[in-house]
């Protein structure tokens, strides 16, 4: 049984590297220390919502399909993604001012997600 390869450690969330490679054909394997590239830097949840956002082919509106949530909360998530690889802040950006009373409602509606809701709260401070 092949299991998904961890990026972190289950006990204390640090990164994890690979120390050995085995080859299912011929059996010789390769040891050493390898790095899991940008894939490392995700989380499990974040891996998952990539490889959705990926098979949707980058459509938002597929992908808020696929997994049955708001456009914000699938732009929240990109941002996670995008800042987890250390690319730029662009949440500032991308999603535009609300009042606390708004994002309290999409709460409600389920439209965002907590994260969300909170991220927007702070934004208004």
């Amino acid at each position: 049984m092949t299991r998904t390869l961890p990026t972190r450690c289950p006990l204390c969330s640090g990164r994890v590297h690979v120390e050995r490679l085995k080859c299912e054909s011929c059996e010789s394997a390769v040891e050493g220390r390898f790095g899991l590239d940008w894939p490392g830097a995700l989380s499990p949840e974040q891996s998952a919502f990539v490889k959705v956002f990926l098979i949707c082919r980058g459509k938002i509106k597929d992908v808020e399909q696929a997994l049955g949530i708001s456009y914000p909360t699938v732009v929240s998530r990109l941002d996670d993604v995008v800042a987890a690889l250390g690319g730029p802040d662009t949440a500032r950006v991308s999603t535009p001012e609300a009042k606390p009373l708004d994002v309290l409602e999409q709460l409600s509606k389920g439209d965002i997600d907590v994260d969300e809701a909170e991220r927007r709260l702070r934004k208004k401070r």
